[in-house]
């Protein structure tokens, strides 16, 4: 066992001891090979990650935005990160933080440490990490009023629709969804005069594939060529796979609205209520198994291209980088179905420490 290895173990994280390339050197599965380009395969990646308490990705209907999504006035990017004092939002797991604090909770640290041992391990808890990544994504809006931006947040596991492009839009969505004061699973307590709307997301996996050209050449190269891996890869084990985010309707009523919740007295059953759906949509549960694969922009790390983010139902984040067609089998078995962490390709992640299980997936 490595080094690597070994610590995530102590550390009770679930690891595969298999091999992370699932064919021979050279390939002889036809898998498709990437144009000659550098990836740094000396420096360390485990650590790589910075803590983060939430991450969101924006509907764009694009694969390459502007270098600095944060920076392009008037999206929703540069709207959601003007919401909050600098440093509490980025671009990426990698960016500079610039310090503040959140001017709505600033009795609470901006940044939360890394699990004890493991660099770039780090706990699911929004309500002390307060950092929240803004990501521009692929996939485009499902909201009612095509006007309107749809965001996925995690680790919530949520699809929040109506979010209007403007200050306010983006004010609404913070208080709504990101503050640290939201907790995780809970379901809006006064949705009156709200227009967002939510629903918890119904596939069993999300996986982003950082494809920002303007970034980085490097992953806009690997990106459509890991997508196409993933694709054949899962179908081959029987999912389904989609790379727009389906319009949430079909799942029932928006978390807002549902008789369900709403007849529910405490916050506690509201929040089993919201675990047992999570757990209706994991790979364990869900039939059939479906997969969103969406590209992202920029997440840190490009000189780690590919660059891969797996996010599960129960709010697990895993980050693989140095990813080619070659290593997809293995992540496809070993981590999406079977729940454990490729060490070889790991650069951190979140609530991946999960004592007694020997899964990822175990609830």
């Amino acid at each position: 066992m490595d080094q690597t290895a070994a610590q995530l173990q102590a550390a009770e994280v679930p690891v595969s001891d298999a091999s992370c390339r699932g064919c021979a050197d050279p390939c002889d599965e036809g898998h498709d090979e990437y144009p000659k380009f550098d990836v740094d395969m000396e420096t360390e990646m485990l650590g790589s990650v910075k803590p983060y308490g939430r991450q969101i990705v924006i509907s764009t209907g694009k694969s390459d935005w502007a270098r600095e999504v944060t920076h392009a006035r008037g999206s929703l990017a540069a709207l959601v990160s003007d919401v909050s004092s600098p440093g509490l939002f980025g671009g990426g797991s990698g960016g500079k933080d610039n310090g503040g604090k959140d001017k709505k909770h600033d009795d609470k640290p901006a940044n939360g440490a890394a699990q004890p041992g493991v660099s770039g391990v780090f706990p699911a808890d929004p309500a002390k990490i307060h950092k929240v990544t803004i990501l521009n994504g692929s996939h485009r809006t499902v909201s009612d009023d095509d006007d309107k931006e749809t965001v996925l947040v995690f680790p919530d596991y949520k699809v929040i629709t109506e979010v209007e492009n403007s200050h306010a839009g983006a004010e609404e969505l913070w208080e709504h969804a990101l503050s640290p004061s939201v907790d995780l699973h809970s379901v809006p307590h006064d949705a009156k005069g709200t227009s967002v709307k939510s629903w918890i997301l119904p596939y069993a996996c999300v996986i982003l594939l950082c494809s920002h050209k303007r970034r980085d050449n490097r992953c806009a190269i690997a990106a459509p060529k890991l997508e196409h891996s993933l694709t054949v890869s899962l179908e081959r084990e029987g999912w389904e796979v989609h790379t727009q985010v389906e319009a949430p309707t079909l799942s029932g009523p928006a978390l807002e609205d549902d008789p369900v919740l709403a007849g529910l007295t405490s916050d506690e059953e509201k929040q089993a209520e919201i675990v047992r759906r999570l757990q209706s949509v994991d790979a364990a549960h869900a039939e059939p198994k479906r997969a969103l694969i969406l590209y992202c922009s920029h997440i840190g790390g490009h000189k780690y291209a590919g660059n891969v983010i797996i996010n599960t139902p129960r709010g697990a984040s895993i980050w693989y980088g140095r990813v080619t067609p070659h290593e997809v089998d293995a992540i496809v078995k070993e981590t999406i179905i079977g729940g454990r962490i490729l060490p070889a390709l790991l650069r951190g992640g979140m609530n991946l420490c999960h004592p007694g299980r020997k899964s990822l997936n175990d609830w």
